[in-house]
């Protein structure tokens, strides 16, 4: 094995419904990220989606950059970029414990567990019954 100087990362899990994320960050000279081996914009093409997993570091005022690397898998596209950011503020809060409370007052910390109703026998839906007639 070759003697090398690599930069230690830090690793979070972020969720959100079946969305799983494992986000990495290694301080860097720019903040750029690269998600599933794409580019942030390549992955989530709108502002929107791209907006919701920036915010973590946007809202915590985090004066370093970070090379962000992340393998997420599960759910859709939206609920992905949500378990971007839960991981990414997870990551946060393991290199600087200070910025916890405005990362929690924002809702970014917190798993959001909701999940489809599975569909029950008998109904049409996971509650939907069919319509019921007397003869």
């Amino acid at each position: 094995m070759a003697t090398e100087t690599k930069q230690r990362y830090i690793e979070a899990v972020g969720r959100r419904k079946t969305a799983i994320a494992r986000v990495r960050i290694t301080p860097a000279a720019k903040t750029s990220f690269v998600v599933n081996d794409k580019e942030l914009k390549d992955y989530f093409v709108t502002e929107e989606l791209q907006t919701i997993v920036q915010e973590a570091i946007t809202k915590s005022e985090v004066g370093d950059k970070f090379f962000v690397s992340v393998h997420v898998l599960g759910g859709g596209i939206h609920a992905q970029a949500e378990a971007v950011r839960h991981g990414l503020s997870r990551t946060l809060v393991l290199r600087d414990e200070d910025i916890k409370n405005t990362l929690k007052k924002l809702g970014f910390l917190k798993r959001d567990s909701r999940q489809v109703e599975r569909k029950k026998f008998g109904l049409k839906k996971a509650r939907k019954a069919p319509t019921w007639s007397k003869r």
